[in-house]
């Protein structure tokens, strides 16, 4: 195994005084304990208690199977029994829905489900458990002006673990999506998308709360299938054979948005929760251990549109913006999740994303897919 360390003229183990960010390249055939090496070497064990429930913080972005969209099954599997095998007892996969994803039929279509099932593990949908006020102790840039009435998140969530498990991809929104916005689903109920003007803020105030209420935080991102144009969705996949793990939330997105081709402190909210001093967002200042990726550069477009983007742009930062309380925010919402569905689940998918997703299924990552 190579083990090096970019940007940083020392090699070995990182400091750890510096975020680290492990990155390891693996195959279908040994993906499994890939996941094992990039978790061990990020030092997750340092992170995390095995005294402490430990929630797995599934990514369903569709509910549809499309590559690199959302938590891959080997990705799961290979969390839950890293965990196992170094002597934590208390694991639960977390799900969570939205207005337009359903989270119940996602986990079966992207082979979620089996994967619990198979590890024994509890499966928990945050729409059925109960949710509490929340009163955070850090300043919140924009979710207290939103949520006048009080944040609330689910009961299940202090005092535990928590490893997010999102996809290395791009977004129409935030440019890119990663560890970070994997909190998005979890810590907000389905008024989520009122933030959605805010995103970039948003997300430094969620990290910071996840910062008050979870005893450790970590994140296995998985690359082996990437994803690029306009995300979390409509992307063209391509396959990069890559897994990153890091407790530094901020730190794991720098580097997987470097490796997508940009600069991580230009995606705003690297930029802001870096400032706020809740993680690393300068790639000069991570450790990277593992593979030496400091010539990376895939190049990924992130500033592609879809019909669908285009349109909820216009509400959020354009001409619409006057109309946005109305539009998403009262008994006419309802209007915004039929136009969604009927663009991803009706016209896309079957004109444009079936055909992809087929040649995906093609590919050894695909094949593996299937296997589950």
């Amino acid at each position: 195994m190579t083990q090096t360390v970019a940007d940083v003229s020392h090699g070995g183990e990182a400091p750890p005084s510096r975020s680290r960010v492990a990155v390891v390249y693996t195959t279908p055939e040994t993906v499994l304990d890939d996941i094992g090496r990039v978790m061990r070497l990020a030092g997750y064990t340092d992170a995390l208690s095995p005294a402490a429930a430990t929630l797995l913080k599934v990514n369903i972005s569709w509910q549809l199977w499309y590559p690199a969209c959302s938590t891959t099954p080997w990705q799961l599997d290979g969390v839950i029994k890293t965990l196992k095998d170094d002597g934590f007892r208390d694991i639960s996969a977390a799900h969570n829905g939205t207005v337009v994803v359903d989270a119940k039929v996602g986990e079966v279509r992207n082979k979620h489900l089996p994967v619990v099932q198979k590890h024994g593990i509890p499966n928990v949908h945050l729409e059925d458990v109960e949710w509490m006020q929340y009163q955070p102790s850090a300043p919140m840039r924009v979710l207290g002006d939103i949520f006048p009435e009080g944040l609330t998140i689910p009961v299940l969530f202090p005092g535990t673990n928590i490893i997010h498990l999102p996809t290395v991809k791009t977004h129409v929104f935030t440019t890119m999506t990663g560890a970070m916005k994997n909190a998005f689903g979890g810590l907000l109920n389905h008024r989520r998308h009122w933030t959605h003007s805010v995103i970039h803020e948003t997300l430094v105030d969620l990290l910071a709360i996840q910062k008050e209420i979870h005893p450790g935080l970590f994140a296995v991102m998985d690359g082996t299938f990437v994803g690029d144009g306009p995300g979390p969705r409509a992307m063209r996949w391509q396959t990069k054979n890559i897994l990153l793990a890091s407790a530094d939330q901020v730190a794991i997105d720098a580097i997987s948005a470097r490796l997508m081709g940009m600069d991580p402190l230009s995606i705003k909210f690297i930029r802001l929760a870096h400032e706020a001093g809740l993680g690393t967002g300068d790639p000069r200042e991570i450790d990277v251990v593992g593979e030496d990726v400091s010539e990376v550069n895939w190049r990924l477009n992130a500033s592609e549109e879809t019909f669908a983007s285009r349109g909820q742009k216009l509400i959020y930062w354009g001409p619409l913006k006057r109309l946005e309380r109305l539009l998403l925010r009262t008994v006419i919402a309802p209007w915004s999740y039929l136009a969604s569905n009927l663009y991803f689940n009706g016209y896309w998918y079957n004109v444009i994303g079936r055909r992809r997703a087929r040649k995906a299924l093609e590919t050894p990552w695909g094949r593996l897919f299937r296997a589950y």
